[in-house]
């Protein structure tokens, strides 16, 4: 029986826990500061940011790590990351006290009332492309505060929190890295390659819109899978505690307090909105919301302080894993940092596409920028730092600069889905309760059929000229 159970072990059953991945990246890193040679772009400047100059690249005396450098890179992590490690916390916090009062139950058990469960997969489908919306329009960790939502829903339609994470984080990082009017990657590289912004928006809208409807194929194919068979959910185990719904669908009604709770969380959201696009808020300033939301919905809930206190300490507890692992991860940019391999890394690549035919070199240039994204998370510093390279270096070969920002965005925004150190995956999936190892399991064959879809759509861009 033990041999057969051996044989018929799936290959996602292989993968270590989140931690292990993490730690043998870290230690991997670590072995290539001794490996590749340290060297640096010389940048300047421009409009406030620090750009690449093309062709400045030169070797540095190298700065390989020690052991012990190794582990003192995990706290320096922890510090760079503690914005997005508060907002974990703070959003956790918010939501544990919106769910104690009942309201986000109560206004999704309605919901799934209103809609009926004949239709839970039609609600899937929407459900995906709004939040693949908000990811186009709005941003990524800006939308943090809606990944839970989709948790509850997803458990009231039969689903489980693999199904919430693909509604939500799967849709939002998406709609984000292959969004027409991303201002981090296609915004940055226009500007870069001195285009009109986010112009030849025609094709990126349809790559995005077929991306996601086989996202919302999937997650529909997922539901109807582990609703015919209890045993094939990757959700299996995780703490669903007060996120699943405590009695029958027929039973739900809004009360007055409940349209309270909601509605502050409304506001709180919209002045998020209006501050990230005309205040300048980030991080801070949307935790510093969370907190608010949180204060006013337990007053609106009539909590004493002591309940108040107790929720916002078991919702901490909650959410603290996914905001170990934000910071866990960034200590993998603090390395590439200490070690100067980044810019050998970008500098190497894109001498390697020199060579190669012009199909096949645009597809190589969202593969290496693929690469190079686990190395720098950061859309915009990882245009930064690349696109003044690529871009001659396309030009060159044949490609169109349009041609050159498109591969770039879709060789960073599709590995976003299984890129262990970006902190907003980490921190978005620990609002669902998903663990990265799990989450692999559940959306890799998404990442590898939206890149695939991705590499149809480059060399349809180099064959039509795409300018």
């Amino acid at each position: 029986m033990n041999t057969t159970s051996k044989k018929s072990k799936r290959w996602y059953e292989h993968i270590p826990h989140a931690v292990v991945i993490v730690f043998f990246i870290i230690v991997f890193v670590t072995l290539l500061t001794y490996l590749i040679p340290a060297g640096e772009f010389k940048r300047m400047l421009i409009d406030g940011r620090n750009r690449v100059i093309p062709n400045s690249y030169e070797t540095i005396p190298n700065t390989p790590i020690g052991f012990l450098d190794m582990f003192k890179a995990i706290p320096l992590g922890f510090k760079a990351a503690i914005e997005v490690i508060f907002v974990v916390l703070a959003g956790g916090i918010m939501f544990g006290i919106m769910e104690r009062t009942k309201a986000i139950e109560n206004a999704v058990g309605t919901f799934v009332k209103t809609l009926g469960q004949e239709n839970k997969y039609l609600a899937v489908v929407i459900m995906t492309f709004i939040y693949g919306a908000l990811g186009v329009f709005v941003g990524y960790e800006h939308n943090i505060a809606m990944v839970p939502i989709a948790a509850v829903v997803a458990l009231a339609l039969g689903g489980d929190l693999l199904l919430a994470a693909g509604i939500s984080v799967g849709a939002i990082t998406i709609g984000f890295g292959l969004s027409p009017i991303n201002p981090y990657t296609v915004g940055v590289g226009h500007k870069i390659a001195e285009l009109p912004l986010f112009s030849g928006a025609l094709l990126r809208s349809i790559l995005c819109i077929s991306a996601l409807g086989f996202l919302a194929f999937y997650n529909v194919r997922y539901l109807k899978k582990i609703t015919k068979n209890p045993d094939k959910s990757l959700g299996k185990g995780l703490n669903i505690d007060g996120i699943s719904l405590s009695k029958p669908i027929k039973d739900y009604t809004m009360s007055i307090n409940n349209w309270l709770v909601i509605s502050a969380f409304i506001i709180g959201l919209a002045s998020i909105l209006y501050g990230v696009f005309n205040l300048n808020w980030y991080l801070n300033e949307i935790s510093a919301i969370f907190l608010m939301v949180a204060i006013a919905a337990g007053i609106i809930g009539r909590m004493d302080a002591n309940t108040f206190s107790d929720t916002l300490l078991k919702s901490v507890a909650y959410v603290a894993p996914g905001a170990f692992m934000v910071g866990f991860a960034t200590t993998i940019k603090v390395l590439l940092e200490m070690g100067h391999i980044s810019d050998t890394i970008s500098f190497h690549l894109s001498e390697l596409l020199k060579d190669l035919p012009l199909h096949v070199s645009a597809v190589g240039m969202s593969i290496s920028q693929s690469v190079i994204n686990f190395f720098i998370p950061s859309g915009s510093g990882q245009a930064l730092a690349t696109l003044p390279v690529m871009i001659p270096s396309g030009e060159v070969i044949g490609l169109t600069r349009q041609t050159t920002i498109l591969a770039f965005q879709i060789g960073d925004g599709v590995s976003n889905l299984i890129n262990p150190t970006l902190g907003g995956l980490i921190a978005m999936l620990s609002m669902c309760r998903v663990s990265i190892d799990r989450w692999f399991r559940f959306i890799l064959p998404v990442a590898i059929t939206v890149f695939i879809f991705s590499a149809i759509t480059l060399v349809i861009a180099v064959l039509i000229g795409y300018n």
